[in-house]
């Protein structure tokens, strides 16, 4: 027997008995029966003809696109593509204008002895760069001044495999830029300059770079922070001598990647990879300089080789690491200790410090203008034009962004114990060490 598989026999292939009854008033209603099917198939058919239409008007209008979806425009105006996609595309735009930097250092240089062709000397560091502009028959790259510190050779890798001799142009060491330069001979990409400020926190953004010796590697990540504000210590010793700003990502950056490029899903820089925290139970806390805060220094460095900056002339210490050390803590002791053998009496000269007064920078040595100004060892400076200073940072801060080259800057600071001011003539700063 034959099963419906719905409850009303309308679905079933079961025939009903009386349904073979054609003759008298069981005929008439047959016929009844047999116009209303064909009512119920006109009808039917007109619905779905219908429906065929309507779904030919929305394929027609769609581009073919049998199941359109909205898609949510950027800013701009610009339909969204799968972020996969704009990966895809933004890092084959960006990829072949980043190399990888060699750096054999001047002490790799003298220990290196023989070596087999294509092999590295030791003490050899290696980073990433940037080609950002072609003019004349050169290429110019962006990198980190400390990957290419204390450089005895620089090499640059591009993403085919070819190797370059550079020539470092200019680095400044207190913002972490440098540029190089190569020969452009099978150079066909460039960078494009995109803007940092106009990223915004928890964007997407690429970072390109050499990583551990793994040319051309890619991760990508968002942006944490767009403003972040850290200390830097130039030479490691724990002082903090500068605060960069930065831009905070969760990309991964490994020893390797600094002087890499920060890329948006557009394709463009907008930020030279630079650094990362490193320790143990941290993941994911890496930097770039921004690109609209590097360029004025790439700038400066391609037309003078160096950024010119006012030059003060004085090496100094926070007072506030001078009363955490020890030595203020015996001086507090005794104001000046008498050895019981008068011939080997000697005496340290300490800065007399004003009861109340903890912030500023001691002078450990006054050179050029300062010194002709008239400041001198353990002077005690609390303020430049009327602006309290706390530290060595704060000192620098205010020379470099708010004085210019020939003005003068009105220094106040305590000499034994009195107070008294004085001005300094600032002049441009000649070399590449650290005094102020």
């Amino acid at each position: 027997m034959t099963m419906s598989l719905f409850d009303d026999d309308f679905y079933s292939t079961r025939v009903k008995r009386r349904s073979r009854n054609v003759r008298g008033s069981n005929s008439r209603q047959f016929r009844g029966l047999r116009q209303g099917s064909m009512f119920r198939v006109a009808f039917i058919s007109s619905f779905a003809t219908s429906i065929i239409v309507v779904f030919l008007f929305v394929l027609l209008n769609n581009g073919g696109s049998a199941e359109p979806e909205a898609k949510p425009a950027l800013a701009g105006g610009q339909a969204l593509v799968e972020t996969s996609e704009r990966i895809i595309s933004a890092s084959e735009k960006v990829r072949p204008a980043v190399v990888s930097i060699i750096n054999v250092t001047k002490q790799a240089l003298e220990m290196q002895g023989d070596l087999e062709e294509g092999e590295l000397p030791y003490n050899t560091s290696m980073g990433s760069g940037v080609i950002f502009q072609k003019k004349d028959g050169k290429a110019y790259i962006i990198t980190n001044a400390h990957v290419v510190q204390d450089a005895g050779e620089v090499q640059a890798v591009l993403v085919n495999g070819e190797t370059k001799e550079a020539t470092i142009i200019g680095e400044d060491i207190l913002t972490d830029l440098a540029v190089l330069v190569v020969d452009d001979a099978g150079i066909d990409t460039v960078a494009e300059i995109g803007h940092s400020n106009k990223l915004r926190d928890g964007e997407m953004v690429i970072a390109i770079g050499n990583p551990l010796g793994f040319g051309d590697s890619l991760t990508q990540g968002i942006v944490s922070n767009k403003k972040r504000i850290i200390p830097i210590s130039i030479n490691q010793d724990g002082n903090y001598d500068w605060e960069q700003e930065v831009i905070q990502i969760d990309a991964a950056i490994n020893q390797g990647n600094s002087g890499g490029a920060l890329v948006d899903l557009n394709g463009k820089l907008v930020g030279i990879n630079s650094m990362k925290v490193a320790d143990t139970g941290v993941e994911g806390i890496g930097f770039a300089i921004p690109i609209d805060n590097a360029m004025p220094i790439i700038n400066a460095l391609l037309d003078k080789g160096k950024v010119i900056r006012p030059y003060m002339g004085v090496y100094t210490m926070d007072l506030g690491l001078y009363l955490d050390s020890p030595l203020a803590e015996d001086n507090d002791e005794e104001d000046a200790e008498q050895s019981t053998d008068n011939s080997e009496e000697f005496e340290v000269a300490v800065p007399v410090i004003p009861e109340g007064v903890t912030d500023g920078v001691i002078v450990l040595e006054s050179v050029g203008p300062s010194l002709d100004a008239g400041l001198a060892f353990n002077d005690i400076i609390v303020e430049l034009d009327g602006k309290a200073i706390d530290s060595t940072m704060d000192l620098r801060k205010y020379l470099y962004n708010s004085k210019k080259i020939g003005e003068s800057l009105k220094v106040t600071y305590y000499r034994d114990g009195k107070k008294s001011t004085l001005e300094v003539k600032l002049v441009e700063k000649v070399d590449e060490q650290e005094e102020r």
